[in-house]
């Protein structure tokens, strides 16, 4: 079974002459594969949505946990989940990234339906470290899943497209869960934690079923027998470590929004409490508006690595915007808050989209899955790393803080250039033609 092919028109806006992934076929993409994607994106985002505001509150004030405790056992499983990626992507590149998707899916929602079954601390360990694990480690085999089922001409469109999906099923799941969150009993904890175990547990029936692309089974019956020392190539691919590295520095601008700028605010401006919300609300909309349409413009590597440099100076430039909030009047705070948020979704929106391209353009096509797990664990190390990264710059150094801070994504976005022009010189890029 093949998939049906996308528009190969010229985009309407004139912009390029690619592909298109996301021509809407009703309310989702005419692409039967994308469509299917689109589905399991919306029920799992909103499940996530869900549990987010409540995960913490459910196993201090519920299960009656410590709060510092909690936040151990979180690290630790992030840690875990972290060295996960890349022995999970190596198994989608011997099993298939299908089936060793729906197995990580599945697991998930069962160990996140555990929670309701802690009553103690080391209960607590063993289901958030499997829970956790299970689902970073399915990230990098998520991006090898569609290097498989999407054509290479429109999978970074695709993918800006379901992350916008995500956004959208995030938001509206966390208004529900802001209600549960309301009710605030035990059995509206549960609730939630149920619809968020099904949100993996459903959607993992369904990806086997998604067809493989021509290219994924031409590349297959070529590679068949391909010497297993291959499949660990990323591991020692120097050239792609460094990008991944130089990315996982630039992820760091996610929880910049999510942790760095709420206790900015509350801590070192005037600005209501408030704005940390609405900023969330501003970020969450800029990108479902712009992600798919930058994305089109940095499908290619050239395109991808401007995208990377230009996301690393805005990034500095909003840095600098945030630190100018300090000591204005609560009006004049929201407003520098604001045009720096509207800043850092350029920054964000580009990135992502150099991420997706140069994630896939420089990995051996051969075994995307171990790639995939490599640049995935990258991402997932820099989300780790960004609370506390942001905590001892920003927040406790002011605006000499923002500065280092600024000055870091700068560098990293900028040092993107040589490091794919050396990936290209040692003869590691391997991918899929641009």
């Amino acid at each position: 079974m093949t998939t049906t092919p996308v528009s190969q028109g010229p985009d309407q806006d004139g912009s390029t002459g690619a592909p298109r992934a996301t021509r809407a076929g009703g309310l989702l993409p005419a692409d039967p594969v994308l469509r299917l994607a689109t589905v399991l994106t919306a029920v799992n985002s909103l499940g996530n949505g869900l549990y987010f505001p409540l995960g913490v509150l459910y196993f201090t004030r519920v299960v009656g946990l410590d709060a510092t405790a909690v936040g151990l056992g979180l690290t630790a499983a992030g840690l875990v989940g972290v060295a996960a990626g890349v022995p999970a992507g190596r198994a989608a590149d011997r099993w298939g990234a299908r089936r060793v998707g729906a197995l990580l899916w599945g697991g998930t929602g069962v160990a996140t339906a555990a929670y309701t079954l802690v009553h103690s601390y080391a209960g607590f360990l063993v289901a958030v470290i499997c829970a956790t694990a299970l689902q970073m480690a399915s990230r990098g085999v998520q991006g090898a899943l569609y290097a498989d089922v999407l054509p290479a001409a429109t999978r970074v469109e695709a993918r800006a497209y379901l992350r916008m999906v995500t956004n959208v099923g995030m938001g509206v799941g966390g208004v529900l869960g802001a209600v549960a969150l309301q009710l605030d009993t035990r059995g509206a904890y549960l609730t939630v934690i149920a619809l968020n175990a099904l949100s993996f547990a459903g959607p993992a029936l369904l990806l086997p079923r998604m067809p493989l692309a021509a290219h994924a089974r031409e590349r297959a019956a070529l590679d068949a027998g391909a010497p297993a020392a291959d499949r660990w190539r990323a591991v020692r691919d120097l050239p792609f470590l460094a990008v991944t590295v130089l990315n996982a520095v630039l992820v760091v601008q996610y929880t910049l929004a999510e942790v760095g700028l709420p206790l900015w605010i509350v801590e070192r401006t005037e600005a209501p409490r408030w704005t940390a919300a609405m900023l969330m609300i501003v970020n969450c909309v800029l990108v479902a508006l712009l992600q798919v349409r930058v994305a089109r413009r940095a499908s290619r590597v050239p395109s991808a690595v401007r995208a990377m440099g230009w996301a690393g100076l805005l990034l500095a430039a909003a840095c600098t915007v945030y630190a100018l909030s300090a000591g204005l009047s609560p009006v004049w705070a929201v407003l520098s808050l604001t045009a720096g948020a509207v800043v850092q979704v350029f920054a964000e929106v580009l990135s992502a989209a150099g991420g997706w391209t140069l994630g896939y353009e420089l990995a051996d096509a051969r075994a995307h899955g171990v790639y995939q797990g490599v640049f995935g664990a990258g991402m997932s190390a820099g989300m780790m790393a960004g609370p506390a990264l942001v905590t001892v710059t920003a927040i406790a150094h002011g605006t000499l803080g923002w500065a280092v801070l600024g000055v870091v994504f700068a560098a990293a976005g900028l040092a993107v250039a040589p490091a794919v022009r050396w990936a290209q010189q040692d003869g590691a890029w391997r991918g899929e033609p641009a």
